[in-house]
């Protein structure tokens, strides 16, 4: 395998990046008026302008040949294919055969995996309508008003981010609720306020033992038999996502109401699965399939589309021109938009659990930057949080404002100041202000010329700071899982030109296993054998702790 930055085709992008360090923006703009037009490719609900970045032409060109070199388009056809592209795990990675068509085939092993999946979801959806009908019955024969989805990672992040991003379609009698973090404080205060008869619980956990979520699933468990219920009534009130039946059912869970999902699928890509139990009940099985859609049209694009058009590739292509050609170490994820407000969560773990990797697929060290340090916020909060190191500050942040063209749950007036600022500040972070501009404006301000000369160099602005704009139609069920799925083949693309295996995560059991011998050591007393002198007095300190509580 020939590292990344070995190749001609990497050392022509970086000939260009090099030259583009200095280049600003809005010559580009300058130099052709037609820039913005060129720059901008949709995808059904989704267009991407991508026209107020450090780049031009000749360098897309150059990305493009990369991508070739690099048998971007072999790798695309291979995962949709069910190729064993997660090489260290020996498996396929078909999370886009969870949103396939009911009549599509994908075989793997001699078996369409297709028909699996809608098996599966069809079991989920007959169940969500029971309790979304009112048929489903806890042990008082009351209707459940409340879902309270018990997981962590994958299992949390994704169904929490669409029921948040579609709350316009949730159910009026429910009311869903995620408990991941593991911090009692969490999931105390929030069964002090449901009521038992009438509370469904959702434990989300594929191996069924995974350590965060079996205890908060036991503390669910032992605040429902305190509150009068019976073993038997268990089984009305918790169900699983999980594919052990033994643990589910030594829980005291009907293996009925276990519904499972596959190796294939990676945790942060399995919101489409029965992870995405919670998100079917709260919007409904109609809702999830135009969900589905939005993502299976993407998939299409992705798969057919020329680099010139395809969002995904282009998000990618971008993304690596900044990390490695220009030596930019974080991704901002700002939408404008108050559904979308856990999406920049959801896509910290997409982007840093499968490109976060410093060995390729073969073993080897990699020789630059893969993964960038993703982070975000609602964009217009985050204006008066920390932009301001976006305007002035000395670090490459490249960003992606994300926002609704149309928001029908937002008045005119409130949705007209969020798509201003938007557009804004993308604006200013490109433009900047210069100097003279500066001066002029505090001049016909009536500013003297003493407090000018002390102000202008505060008030200047590089500029020149890059941007992707993604407009969304509307945030629509479509709209979202196309979205999510843009994203999903964002990370994989740039996985394929760094050569890293996107779909394994070894870096996290390390931490595990080093807790679960600590925890050992707070019940046994003493220290783990490895434990060094800080780590050795750190459990003396937090062991006292312990003991006052």
């Amino acid at each position: 395998m020939t590292q990344t930055t070995r190749h001609g085709a990497w050392h022509r992008v970086q000939a260009h990046a090099d030259a583009f360090k200095s280049h600003r923006i809005r010559d580009l703009f300058a130099a052709d008026e037609r820039r913005a037009e060129r720059m901008q490719v949709r995808s059904g609900p989704v267009l991407l302008d991508y026209s107020k970045n450090r780049i031009d032409h000749d360098g897309l060109e150059a990305l493009f040949s990369l991508a070739d070199a690099m048998g971007l388009r072999t790798a695309i056809d291979a995962m949709f294919a069910g190729e064993s592209i997660n090489s260290t795990e020996q498996r396929p990675a078909l999370h886009a055969a969870l949103r396939m068509p009911r009549d599509a085939v994908l075989e793997v092993g001699g078996r369409n995996v297709v028909d699996d999946v809608h098996a599966v979801l069809s079991r989920v959806r007959r169940f969500a309508d029971q309790v979304r009908d009112g048929q489903w019955l806890g042990r008082t024969g009351e209707a459940i008003t409340d879902v309270v989805n018990i997981g962590i990672g994958g299992s949390d992040l994704g169904p929490r981010m669409v029921c948040d991003a579609l709350s316009a379609h949730a159910h009026p009698r429910l009311r869903t609720h995620f408990v991941a973090n593991v911090d009692g404080t969490l999931i105390t205060g929030l069964l002090r306020h449901l009521d038992p008869n009438t509370t469904l619980f959702v434990i989300a956990s594929k191996s069924f033992g995974t350590q965060e979520t079996l205890v908060n699933a036991n503390t669910a468990r032992q605040w429902f038999l305190d509150q009068g219920a019976s073993e038997a009534d268990i089984a009305k009130h918790f169900v699983a996502v999980s594919t052990n039946a033994e643990k589910v059912a030594a829980f005291g869970i009907d293996t009925d109401n276990m519904f499972g999902f596959w190796d294939w699928v990676g945790g942060r890509y399995s919101l489409w699965s029965a992870i995405g139990l919670p998100v079917m009940l709260s919007v409904g099985p109609d809702v999830f399939d135009e969900l589905l859609a939005g993502a299976h049209q993407m998939d299409h694009h992705f798969r057919t589309a020329p680099w010139q058009e395809n969002l995904p590739v282009l998000l990618a292509l971008i993304g690596v021109w900044y990390i490695n050609g220009m030596g930019a170490n974080t991704q901002l994820v700002s939408p404008y938009d108050h559904g979308l407000r856990q999406l920049p969560a959801f896509l910290q773990q997409l982007d840093m659990e499968s490109n976060g990797k410093s060995v390729t697929r073969d073993g080897k060290p990699v020789e630059r930057h893969t993964g960038p340090v993703v982070w975000g916020y609602s964009g217009i909060n985050g204006q008066h949080a920390f932009y301001q190191l976006l305007h002035q500050g000395t670090e490459l942040i490249p960003a992606d404002f994300i926002v609704s063209v149309r928001n029908r749950l937002s008045p005119d007036a409130h949705h007209k100041v969020i798509l201003s600022n938007c557009i804004a500040q993308a604006q200013a972070l490109m433009q900047g202000r210069s100097t003279e501009q500066a001066v002029a404006e505090m001049r016909e301000a009536g500013v003297s010329e003493a407090r000018i000369r002390e102000l202008a160099p505060h008030r200047t602005f590089a500029g020149n700071r890059p941007t992707n704009m993604v407009l969304l139609d509307e945030l629509t069920p479509r709209s979202l899982g196309a979205l999510i799925a843009m994203y999903e083949h964002k990370v994989f693309t740039q996985g394929v030109l760094w050569q890293v295996n996107s779909f394994d995560q070894w870096g996290v059991e390390l931490g595990k296993q080093l807790a679960k011998r600590i925890e050992a050591a707070y019940d046994e007393g003493g220290y783990p054998d490895d434990a060094d002198a800080s780590t050795r007095a750190l459990i003396d300190l937090t062991r006292e702790g312990l003991r006052a509580s």
